[in-house]
């Protein structure tokens, strides 16, 4: 079986809790708590597959995250 997935930004315009940066899914409008799968991509860059409990629609989105540093 194969599959079809887009990507996604998930730039956020306002920095709220956390669960505002959870998605929602564009073609039936649920909100979707755990991704199904991660992958680092490289070491500042995530991505994660998203699929729908409602409709099955699938897609990823990609994170950029900054190195910790410790004072």
């Amino acid at each position: 079986m194969s599959a079809v997935a887009e990507v996604l930004s998930t730039v956020a315009r306002n920095r709220d809790p956390r669960c505002s940066d959870l998605p929602t899914c564009p073609v039936c409008a649920d909100s979707m708590v755990a991704a199904e799968a991660s992958a680092y991509v490289s070491d500042q860059l995530i991505s994660y597959l998203w699929t729908c409990d409602t409709c099955g629609y699938g897609f990823v989105t990609k994170h950029s995250v900054k190195p910790y540093t410790c004072n």
